[in-house]
C-alpha cells in the first residue's frame, strides 16, 4: 500500500510531500485513514530540533488527528475497522505497539507511535480512542492535543479552584483552550496575554475577563493593576520563551502555580529565585495535562455536544495537506490560533 505523507528529511527545512510505502501491520498496530490533522507547536519544535540534534531523520510528523480505522493488526481489541477515532500522543487504552517504519525511494522513514501529517497512518492501538460516528473530524483532531492538554492542565496541573485568578501568556490554539478551560472551571479573573490584538479579542469570546497586549504596556504593571501586589494564583506560559517563563514565575503569587506548556530550546535555561518554592510556590511543566484519553476524551466530547465547550472556533485557518509548509510558516508567525490540515 502507498499513501501521501509529509516527511521531515532535514531539520530547519521544508517538509517533503511524497508517497511512502506501508509495511504490513504488526501486533497492536492500527491503520487509520486520516481526514483532519491539527498543526501544533510541538511540530514546529521538532522541525527546528529544539530538543537537540534529530537522530531519527527522515521521519513523519503530527500528533493530533481525526480519522477512520481501515485495518487492525493482531491483538487489537479496542477499535475495529470503520470506527471513527481521535489520534492522540498521550497513551490511552490498548497495546503499546512498536512504531511503524515506512519506505521512501529505498530509504527507511521513521515514525512515532502516532503521526498525522499524511492521508494514512499506522499508529499504536493506545494512540487512538473511539468516538461517536457523528463527531466532526476537526473536533476529533483538536481532542488529540490542544483541547485535552488545556482542560487537563487546569484540572490536573494547576488544580484551579473556583474564584482563583488565572493568567495565560500566549493565546494560540492551546492557550485559547486554556482560557476557555479556566473560565469553565470558575477562574476569576481570567487574563489573556498576547502581542496580537485579534487573538486577544477572540480570547474574550472564550471567557477571558481581561486582556493585555504586551506590545502596548508593561506586563508587570498591567498584571498588578488587575490582581494587586499578591500575584496571580495560576500563571500559564505557552510560548517556551525563557524570558517570559521567568516573568510568569515572578508574577505568580507566593502560594501560586506557574505552569509551563512551551519548551525552551535545549541550549537555553531559565534563572529563577528558588526560595519561594520551599514555602508553597510551584513551578511545573505540563505534559499533555496528564490526560487519560480513554477516560477524558469521551467526557470532553459530551461537553462539545452540549454546547458548553467551543472547539471548532479555535481554528483560524484550513489548508490541504499539499500546503503543509504554508501552514507551518503561518504557525511560526504567531498570528493564528489552530491551523487545520485537510486530507480529503
Amino acid at each position: 500500500m502507498r499513501s501521501v505523507a509529509a516527511i521531515l528529511v532535514e531539520s530547519n527545512a521544508p517538509l517533503v510531500l511524497d508517497e511512502i510505502e506501508f509495511p504490513p501491520l504488526g501486533v497492536g498496530q492500527v491503520l487509520v485513514r486520516i481526514y483532519r490533522s491539527g498543526v501544533c507547536g510541538a511540530q514546529l519544535n521538532e522541525i527546528a530540533a529544539v530538543k537537540g540534534p534529530d537522530k531519527f531523520l527522515p521521519h513523519l510528523l503530527g500528533h493530533e488527528g481525526g480519522g477512520i480505522v481501515e485495518d487492525i493488526g493482531p491483538g487489537v481489541t479496542h477499535v475495529q475497522p470503520g470506527d471513527r477515532v481521535v489520534l492522540h500522543w498521550r497513551k490511552g487504552a490498548g497495546i503499546h505497539a512498536s512504531p511503524a517504519s515506512y519506505s521512501w525511494h529505498g530509504r527507511k522513514v521513521n515514525s512515532g507511535w502516532v503521526t498525522t501529517f499524511s492521508r494514512h497512518s499506522i499508529v499504536s492501538e493506545n494512540r487512538v480512542t473511539k468516538i461517536g460516528a457523528t463527531v466532526d473530524f476537526e473536533v476529533a483532531a483538536l481532542m488529540g492535543c490542544a483541547v485535552t492538554t488545556a482542560l487537563g492542565l487546569i484540572n490536573n496541573d494547576a488544580r484551579l479552584k473556583i474564584g482563583e485568578s488565572v493568567a495565560v501568556l500566549g493565546c494560540g490554539g492551546v492557550g485559547m483552550s486554556i482560557v476557555q478551560a479556566a473560565a469553565l472551571a470558575g477562574g476569576n479573573p481570567v487574563i489573556a496575554i498576547d502581542k496580537v490584538q485579534s487573538k486577544l479579542h477572540a480570547a474574550k469570546e472564550f471567557g477571558a475577563t481581561h486582556s493585555i497586549n504586551t506590545t502596548d504596556v508593561d506586563l508587570h504593571t498591567a498584571i498588578r493593576e488587575i490582581i494587586g501586589a499578591n500575584g496571580v494564583d495560576v500563571f500559564v506560559e505557552t510560548t517556551g520563551s525563557v524570558r517570559l517563563i521567568e516573568t510568569a514565575y515572578k508574577l505568580t503569587g507566593n502560594k501560586g502555580r506557574t505552569v509551563m506548556v512551551g519548551v525552551p530550546r535545549h541550549d537555553h535555561d531559565i534563572t529563577i529565585h528558588t526560595l519561594p518554592l520551599h514555602f508553597g510556590k510551584v513551578l511545573t511543566g505540563c505534559e499533555g495535562g496528564q490526560t487519560d484519553p480513554a477516560v477524558d476524551i469521551p467526557r470532553y466530547v459530551r461537553l462539545v455536544d452540549s454546547g458548553k465547550l467551543r472547539v471548532k472556533e479555535l481554528i483560524t485557518d484550513r489548508m490541504p495537506l499539499e500546503r503543509v509548509n504554508d501552514a507551518i510558516e503561518l504557525m511560526k508567525s504567531g498570528r493564528v490560533g489552530r491551523c487545520m490540515l485537510e486530507m480529503d
